[in-house]
C-alpha cells in the first residue's frame, strides 16, 4: 500500500532508531510521518494484507533471551504486559504470539473504516509511566513489585515507576542511567524463529492486526515490554 520511496524513507527512520536510539524530535517526526503515512488507508484492507503477510510470507524474528523471560515471569505467577510506542495494530498480534497478557500501545483514529492520519493515543516517554501506573490501579499491581524492561532512554520514566527496572541492549542515554542508578544491565543476542522457539503456540486467527506504516517497527516491538506481578497476594513481594 505504499510507493517504493515511502518504504525506503520507512526504512530509513526504522534504521535511525536502531542504530543507536531517537531524540525526542526525531521521534517526533517519525511520529508525524508514519501517521501521516496512512491516512485514507481502509483498515480491513490493511489487516487482511498484514494477516496473509503474517501467516504465509514472514517468520517473526525474537530474542531467545526475551522468551525465556517471559517464560520465568509466567512460572512465577506474573502478568507480562507489552508497553510500546508502535502502534497497537502492530503489538497486539505480537503480543499474542508471545503470550502477553496485556498490550499498551500506540492508538490510531479510525472514522468510517479509514485511518484518519491522527493519533487517539500516543504511548511515548512519561505517557508510558502514567499508562503503567493506570494499569496497576486498575488491576491491583503492586508496582514495587513490578519488573520492568527497556533499551531506550525514552522509556526512563516507565522504568523507574517499577521496583525493578532493567536496560537490556540499551542505548548510550540508557546505558550512562543505568550506570549511574546501579540498574542492572541485560545483553540480549540470540534471535531466534518465534515458530521455533515457541512451537506449541499458534499463530493467531485471521484477519491479525498490523499497521503496515509501521511494519519496520516490529523488531523493536517485541522488544519492549514490562512484566507485572499478579493480583495474587502471594506474588506481590516478589
Amino acid at each position: 500500500m505504499i510507493n517504493r520511496r515511502a518504504a525506503l524513507r520507512t526504512a530509513y527512520t526504522q534504521f535511525v532508531f536502531l542504530l543507536g536510539g531517537a531524540d525526542h524530535e526525531q521521534m517526533e517526526r517519525m511520529r508525524k510521518y508514519l501517521s501521516e503515512l496512512c491516512r485514507g488507508w481502509n483498515v480491513h484492507q490493511v489487516r487482511e494484507i498484514v494477516a496473509e503477510t503474517l501467516h504465509e510470507l514472514i517468520d517473526p524474528i525474537i530474542y531467545d533471551e526475551a522468551a525465556s523471560l517471559i517464560e520465568e515471569h509466567h512460572a512465577a505467577g506474573r502478568d507480562v504486559v507489552i508497553v510500546s510506542t508502535s502502534g497497537a495494530e502492530v503489538v497486539e498480534p505480537i503480543g499474542g504470539l508471545l503470550g502477553a497478557d496485556r498490550v499498551v500501545a500506540t492508538r490510531m483514529v479510525v472514522k468510517d473504516d479509514v485511518f484518519t492520519g491522527e493519533v487517539e493515543y500516543y504511548a511515548y516517554g512519561p505517557t508510558k509511566a502514567e499508562a503503567v501506573r493506570e494499569l496497576a490501579a486498575s488491576e491491583g499491581y503492586d508496582l514495587a513489585g513490578c519488573y520492568a524492561y527497556s533499551d531506550s532512554a525514552t522509556d526512563i520514566p516507565m522504568l523507574e515507576s517499577v521496583g525493578h527496572p532493567h536496560a537490556v541492549n540499551p542505548d548510550r542515554a540508557l546505558r550512562r542511567e543505568a550506570a549511574a542508578r546501579d540498574w542492572p544491565v541485560l545483553a540480549f543476542n540470540r534471535p531466534v524463529r518465534l515458530k521455533q522457539r515457541v512451537a506449541a503456540l499458534p499463530m493467531p486467527s485471521r484477519p491479525a492486526l498490523l499497521t503496515a506504516a509501521a511494519v519496520g517497527a516490529v523488531a523493536a516491538a517485541v522488544g519492549l515490554f514490562w512484566l507485572a506481578s499478579r493480583r495474587s497476594p502471594a506474588n506481590h513481594s516478589e
